[in-house]
């Protein structure tokens, strides 16, 4: 007997996520995925009258790949990669790990290739711009650990999260990605943060359950040189297996010219990939009722309602800035009273405090009226 929770959360994904249609080819990758789970995937997509192609890995097998390969090898890796892509219509990215600093000690010179050679090409250049997608991450112990939480509580909350009425929240976002469209200069305030820039003819994007689940956001992306002050996040970060905390930037003329945290060197590091990396590709405002604190996951913590992020390196293709990047670290900042409060200012009008909208138009996002 399958769990009923599992077999939603398939339905969301195949039918609404992706809205797969007959004949399609969905490349389904599977990181420590319960085999339940996949099989309630394959059948799905079959339902649907689509084809299944299956990727079952393993974040600790990985940990290997990355570590011994060299450009060579790196590159094959990435070629195989990206053939299975293109023969695919769409993608879902079930991403589950029983750790989730798996790939800490991969060498920083071994991750590079692999943002080069393999994530560069297959998601960045493909995934994102040609194929229906969407990405998840799956429920561990370990990250019921972050969460704080025990692991019944976490698998609750979790199903809750993926499985809410994405439709409600969509109709919701309407007036705020309308607002957003006419908005020229945006101004961000926090503790330790100020920062200013404009989003004027940059198209902003709607996240209502079709690419990341959980979801809840709205993007767009800064004018490339226009981002100017400094900001400090107050949630930690975790990229290619590293934690880093108490992040600060400083912008002048849209480019990161200090950054600090708590492993300034390794931060640096991965800011200086590339040219675009020192650069911001995406603003987003994160608007999940059901996630209220950071747990150390992206696609979680991205989604905190009361949050911005605000993201170094490559710009989506749908809201184009012209920055280009292996890079895309989404970081957060919260905004809510119990995190130090803060300000989103539109055009010199306030749009949001202490997390909550206070225009009439864009109440519908606050939280009492979309859990």
């Amino acid at each position: 007997m399958y769990d009923p929770r599992m077999k939603k959360l398939a339905d969301v994904l195949v039918n609404y996520s992706i809205k797969l249609q007959k004949g399609e080819t969905v490349y389904i990758e599977a990181f420590d995925i319960p085999a339940e789970m996949v099989e309630l995937m394959i059948s799905a997509v079959y339902e649907a009258g689509g084809i299944p192609l299956i990727s079952q890995k393993s974040p600790r097998a990985l940990r290997k790949l990355y570590s011994g390969a060299d450009e060579a090898s790196m590159k094959l890796f990435g070629e195989v990669e990206l053939e299975k892509m293109k023969r695919s219509q769409a993608y879902i990215g079930m991403r589950g790990s029983s750790n989730t600093t798996e790939h800490s000690d991969v060498p920083a010179e071994k991750m590079a290739l692999y943002r080069k050679y393999w994530w560069q090409p297959v998601h960045i250049n493909w995934r994102l711009p040609k194929t229906k997608w969407v990405v998840l991450r799956w429920p561990t112990p370990s990250m019921a650990q972050l969460a704080e939480m025990s692991t019944e509580a976490f698998e609750d909350f979790y199903f809750n999260t993926t499985t809410l009425d994405y439709k409600r929240m969509s109709d919701a976002m309407d007036p705020l990605v309308k607002l957003m469209s006419k908005t020229d200069r945006v101004r961000l305030v926090a503790p330790g943060t100020d920062l200013t820039f404009s989003i004027k003819g940059i198209p902003v994007i709607k996240c209502d359950g079709h690419m990341n689940i959980p979801d809840g956001e709205v993007y767009t992306a800064p004018v490339k040189d226009s981002v100017n002050g400094v900001i400090h996040y107050n949630t930690r970060s975790l990229y290619d297996g590293k934690i880093f905390d108490n992040m600060s930037f400083k912008y002048r003329d849209g480019k990161i010219i200090e950054a600090t945290s708590s492993d300034t060197k390794g931060m640096n590091q991965i800011l200086d990939t590339d040219e675009g990396a020192r650069y911001v590709g995406e603003f987003a405002i994160g608007l999940n009722p059901f996630v209220t604190k950071p747990m150390l996951d992206t696609l979680f913590d991205e989604k905190i309602c009361g949050s911005f992020h605000f993201t170094p390196g490559n710009s989506y293709d749908d809201a184009f800035n012209g920055n280009r990047s292996a890079v895309h670290w989404d970081i957060v900042l919260i905004q809510t009273k119990q995190c130090g409060g803060g300000e989103i200012w539109f055009d010199d009008v306030l749009i949001r405090k202490d997390g909550i909208f206070v225009l009439d138009e864009l109440k519908g996002l606050n939280p009492e009226n979309l859990a």
